[in-house]
């Protein structure tokens, strides 16, 4: 039986080079971004200077102009990088639900886990997940970072949630799906960026450290203020 033919590799020693030097670029402007993650979330975006970014990544401050341009340019570029890996999951998770579902609408609490449990999890993370969630927050509160109108208008993959919710409750106009979608991302919100304080209100009797039971307990809560009748209807 004849062998088969295995494709010789045609590429040419220089083209081997640029796919390496490809590969050194990339491995560097990770870098550039893992450090100026730390630092953003760690400091307003004032205080913190691209020769501290340089520095932080072991590089040389033309080195980060060179990958990611300003300083502006840089934290969207932070922000980009973790928030697109974010949303993805959320919508991962909202497809799937909708695969599962046959054509039928998708059990609320399955929305609910899809929009929540991304976040949650993310906070919960010790590593580079929890890091930009801290990012995040402080790009909330620093009205001078170049991110700040940039987040909210960051809505398009909130709004793939919006025909889903109408579907699954039909007896909601579309007001009251916004109005309550905003206040189930508020009350994600405050339980990221605040979940320590629980500890103190409750004297130590909610137990803050289970992910699993913080998720649980969000999308219950989140699941029974969409059941909520219409406004207006009580």
């Amino acid at each position: 039986m004849q062998e088969p033919l295995i494709a010789p590799d045609h590429r040419t020693a220089d083209e081997d080079d640029s796919v390496r030097r490809q590969e050194r670029s990339e491995v560097t402007k990770q870098r550039i971004l893992d450090a100026s993650e730390r630092l953003f979330a760690s400091k307003s975006f004032a205080s913190v200077s691209l020769r501290e970014i340089a520095k932080a990544a072991s590089v040389g401050v033309a080195t980060v102009n060179y990958h990611l341009g300003s300083k502006d340019d840089l934290l969207k570029a932070v922000f980009l990088r973790r928030a697109t890996e974010l949303n993805r999951e959320r919508v991962a998770l909202l497809s799937k639900s909708e695969q599962s579902s046959n054509g039928s609408a998708i059990p609320l609490r399955q929305i609910m886990r899809a929009l929540l449990l991304p976040g949650i999890r993310w906070s919960f993370d010790q590593g580079q997940r929890g890091l930009f969630i801290q990012f995040m927050i402080r790009c909330q509160l620093d009205p001078s970072s170049p991110l700040y109108e940039l987040f909210y208008r960051d809505v398009r993959h909130l709004q793939r949630f919006v025909p889903h919710l109408k579907r699954t409750l039909p007896e909601l106009d579309e007001a009251d799906i916004h109005w309550r979608l905003h206040f189930t991302l508020g009350a994600l919100h405050y339980t990221i960026t605040d979940l320590n304080r629980l500890d103190q209100v409750s004297n130590g009797l909610c137990n803050t450290s289970s992910m699993d039971e913080t998720v649980e307990r969000i999308v219950t809560s989140s699941e029974a203020a969409f059941r909520a009748g219409p406004f207006g209807a009580c």
